[in-house]
């Protein structure tokens, strides 16, 4: 069975995290959810999620992480040195790295998306340090999983469920939920 992590700053975009969250669950995939700076993380649109977890007293082995975007959240992430340099080591080690919406900047600032195909929200395109962007809703290069937004958010996860689990099981995740 597969294990990421997903760090949720002050300000993330609620729809985004909670449904790759979901998700991965019912696909089997064991997802810690860390608060950055805080045990109780409150997102853009004012909905409180409790962390089971602090980012900084998490030391367990994980397959990947993923990101929710939304503002202020992503620049908060963008500025955490801890947590970009954990996402170089998560992707020079070939583990999962992913994120939605704004949060490809953070992959930029780590330095991981050069000559890597991308997305990420509209406006943001100049902050992915050298990626190939594309405007594709979902796209995966290698290790690297980025999607646009809220409008993408359960692509996005299938995706993720493809990746770390199997396509068969990302199916019966999505014919579960009615997706197409």
């Amino acid at each position: 069975m597969s294990s990421i992590i997903t760090v949720l700053a002050r300000g993330f975009e609620e729809t985004e995290a909670i449904t790759f969250i979901d998700l991965l669950r019912r696909a089997g995939v064991t997802v810690t959810v860390l608060g950055l700076d805080s045990p109780e993380v409150t997102g853009s649109h004012n909905i409180t999620v409790a962390a089971e977890k602090l980012f900084a007293d998490f030391r367990d082995p994980f397959d990947g992480i993923v990101l929710p975007g939304g503002m202020p959240g992503t620049k908060n992430l963008a500025n955490s040195a801890p947590l970009v340099d954990l996402i170089r080591e998560t992707h020079q080690r070939g583990g999962l790295c992913a994120a939605i919406c704004a949060a490809p900047i953070v992959f930029g600032k780590a330095g991981i998306l050069t000559g890597v195909k991308a997305t990420c929200f509209p406006g943001f395109e100049k902050e992915l340090g050298g990626a190939q962007f594309s405007e594709d809703a979902v796209v995966r290069d290698r290790n690297v999983i980025t999607s646009r937004g809220v409008g993408t958010a359960i692509p996005f996860a299938l995706e993720l469920i493809s990746f770390l689990v199997n396509s068969e099981a990302a199916g019966k995740v999505g014919a579960a939920i009615l997706y197409k």
